[in-house]
């Protein structure tokens, strides 16, 4: 009789093949709160490799890190008409505090345009204080009707760029900057996925913002998600909250501000981008853990020799962990790691030390050969590039695989049963745009027709990519 499957195939029920990964991988789980989660130390982890990688290509944008309170009182909302409007099904308020009605009713933190606008009133004066470049890693609380752990959950970890700027160049410069430079780089180059870089539609554009940059990545059924944006905001928040520098005269004029921002969801993206039937595979460049090496039984030379090999790794700048839980049966050691996507494992056991070899087991592209212990310093390096580059490529090849032309919004509807359409914006427009919604359907960009990112919503020969989507 054939063993159950450790996870439910994707080609059964996607969706469930997320959950038991997650599940099965110890990620994490479901938090006590509708919609909340716990993340669990292996998905954690995930998390602050996706940090320290973001911060440091933040800092270079020039950006500094700031905290700002969570508690946001309810009239710094109803300054921004149109941010509030988008905001209002979402915000979480709350009412008493120590036993008694609160004056002034405070929300959760569902993003910080507004509070951070309050501090950057009183902080600009002068031009010398422009470009003002803030960012700040925090929770947020967005109550959540459709919840899905890591994709859309009512709390959850983001990093959130603010900035302010003198002119309107400036402004929209450092919002494309963050958009390619930051983002885009992070999410070709570390986590191997192949995102399409556009511009939002007016319908999906930010609450409060004259233009939204996105970056579009296609999950492995097909669907679309979100990866990040980048708003350019004009002058809205400045001038509800009366955020102006002086000239050179005596002159005052409202600044040009931006605000930018990813989350946990990069963790669903990234499962659901790389993850197959055996677990997932996480991208060498991401990894906390690149290889894991593994005693396959508790005799002392083999227990000295998977310790070495560590150490030897370890000096080469390889992210190890040792394995010696030799009460723990191998295969189900194994097993776990393969879940977990750890992109090499080194297979140790009495006959590999007589060999003088370990078993190399590569879990990005799949299968096992024996190598020299004394060759594994100097091939693994190279071997997690190889690998690296191979989820990009297939991150690429099944986004051009499962992307068709089309022309009208049958066959758009159509070609997002199992993937993208590329429409003509200029023949789609608002109206076109409409009517996909109501199939479930939406434009998740538009880009230029070289596949840049247009500088208008109605640039000449703009093409809308329109998916199902997370």
């Amino acid at each position: 009789m054939a063993k159950a499957p450790v996870l439910t195939p994707q080609a059964d029920d996607f969706p469930r093949w997320y959950q038991d990964l997650i599940n099965k991988a110890e990620l994490a789980d479901n938090g006590p709160v509708r919609g909340t989660m716990v993340i669990r130390p292996y998905g954690y982890g995930l998390w602050e490799r996706m940090q320290q990688e973001m911060d440091a290509r933040i800092k270079k944008a020039g950006a500094q890190n700031a905290y700002f309170p969570m508690f946001i009182p309810q009239s710094y909302l109803t300054k921004e008409a149109e941010h509030v409007e988008g905001f209002a099904p979402e915000l979480a308020v709350v009412t008493h505090g120590g036993g008694k009605q609160l004056e002034e009713p405070v929300v959760v933190r569902p993003t910080s345009e507004t509070i951070i606008n309050e501090y950057f009133s009183k902080w600009v004066q002068s031009h010398r204080d422009l470009p003002l470049l803030i960012n700040q890693w925090a929770n947020v609380v967005r109550w959540e009707l459709r919840p899905r752990v890591f994709l859309r959950t009512t709390e959850f970890l983001w990093q959130e760029g603010h900035t302010a700027h003198a002119t309107y160049e400036d402004a929209r410069d450092y919002a494309s900057m963050i958009h390619t430079q930051v983002y885009g780089d992070f999410m070709t180059n570390v986590l191997g996925i192949d995102v399409v870089l556009g511009r939002k539609t007016a319908k999906e554009r930010f609450a409060g913002a004259i233009n939204t940059l996105t970056l579009e990545g296609m999950m492995g059924d097909g669907k679309a998600l979100q990866m990040g944006t980048s708003h350019e905001l004009g002058q809205n928040f400045a001038r509800a909250f009366n955020t102006t520098y002086q000239l050179q005269g005596a002159e005052r004029e409202y600044v040009w501000q931006t605000s930018w921002g990813v989350s946990t969801r990069m963790v669903g993206g990234l499962i659901m981008s790389h993850g197959d039937d055996n677990g997932l595979r996480v991208p060498p460049r991401l990894a906390a853990v690149q290889a894991v090496v593994l005693a396959i039984k508790g005799d002392d030379a083999v227990i000295a020799k998977v310790r070495e090999i560590g150490a030897q790794l370890e000096a080469v700048g390889i992210r190890v962990v040792v394995d010696d839980r030799t009460d723990t049966p191998f295969g189900r050691r194994a097993v776990d790691w393969e879940l977990k996507g750890v992109p090499l494992r080194i297979e140790v056991g009495p006959r590999d030390l007589e060999n003088g070899t370990a078993m190399l087991a590569r879990r990005i592209p799949g299968g096992k050969e024996p190598v020299s212990i004394d060759a594994l310093a100097a091939l693994l390096p190279g071997v997690l590039e190889e690998d690296q580059a191979l989820l990009l490529r297939q991150s690429r090849e099944r986004r051009e695989a499962r992307t068709v032309d089309v022309k009208t919004i049958d066959e758009a509807i159509e070609a997002a049963a199992t993937g993208w359409g590329r429409i003509s914006w200029a023949e789609l427009g608002p109206e076109g745009e409409a009517k996909l919604a109501e199939q479930g359907v939406s434009v998740r960009c538009i880009v230029a027709a070289d596949g840049s990112v247009p500088q208008t919503d109605d640039q000449e020969g703009n093409i809308a990519i329109v998916a199902r989507a997370y």
